[in-house]
């Protein structure tokens, strides 16, 4: 199984990641905020990532790694 993770203090919460998830593993959290004041995104069906990596190629602040 893939593991997502996400830099939750260096997301800016622009959800480009949760739009191209083919899996819809990822959320944009909107009951938390980091320490710039944005809803960060989160993995949240990490049993359906299948790895591929696509939110972390989208993220513009390359804050998502992905591990198979």
């Amino acid at each position: 199984m893939a593991k997502v993770t996400i830099n939750q203090d260096r997301c800016k919460g622009c959800g480009l990641c949760v739009s191209v998830c083919p899996k819809k593993v990822l959320i944009l959290n909107q009951e938390k905020l980091n320490r710039k004041g944005y809803n960060p995104a989160e993995p949240v069906k990490m049993e359906d990532c299948i790895g591929c990596a696509m939110c972390a190629t989208m993220c513009p602040d390359c804050v998502i790694t992905v591990e198979k």
